[in-house]
């Protein structure tokens, strides 16, 4: 099974982040901007539909959402992958910036460099989006 770990640091203290974070439902407006253009929550709130940059559209259920450790963790199902898990947790690295932790593991493990290229691309585009929202308030 591949696994793939990404960390990147946010110039945004950590409440902000992990508020941005935990809105499952907004990816596309609060969290990573340009690198999803639309994500819709389902009525029940336990899965999103995600529709990417790049033309690819993923439906993802929400295994979990921890207030205490700041964490989102969910699955995406069908396509090409047999199995994808994924989480993101959020630290405080002081009182004004955070590290995000990006995990995904995933088969086959041919889809890996894909992936992980998009998880890098979201972990720029979480960067850029989150750095400007705070900077405009």
């Amino acid at each position: 099974m591949a696994s793939i770990h990404k960390e990147v640091v946010i110039e945004v203290a950590p409440e902000q982040v992990w508020d941005a974070l935990r809105d499952v439902g907004a990816l596309h407006t609060r969290l990573v901007v340009g690198f999803v253009n639309n994500c819709v929550l389902e009525a029940d709130g336990r899965a999103r539909v995600v529709t990417f940059a790049n033309g690819m559209v993923a439906r993802e259920l929400i295994v979990d959402i921890n207030e205490e450790w700041h964490r989102v963790a969910w699955s995406a199902t069908g396509g090409q992958l047999s199995h994808h898990n994924a989480s993101a947790q959020v630290f405080g690295e002081g009182t004004a910036h955070s590290r995000v932790v990006w995990i995904a593991d995933l088969l086959p493990n041919e889809l890996a460099p894909a992936i992980e290229g998009m998880v890098a691309q979201g972990c720029a585009a979480m960067k850029r989006t989150l750095e400007l929202l705070a900077h405009r308030l």
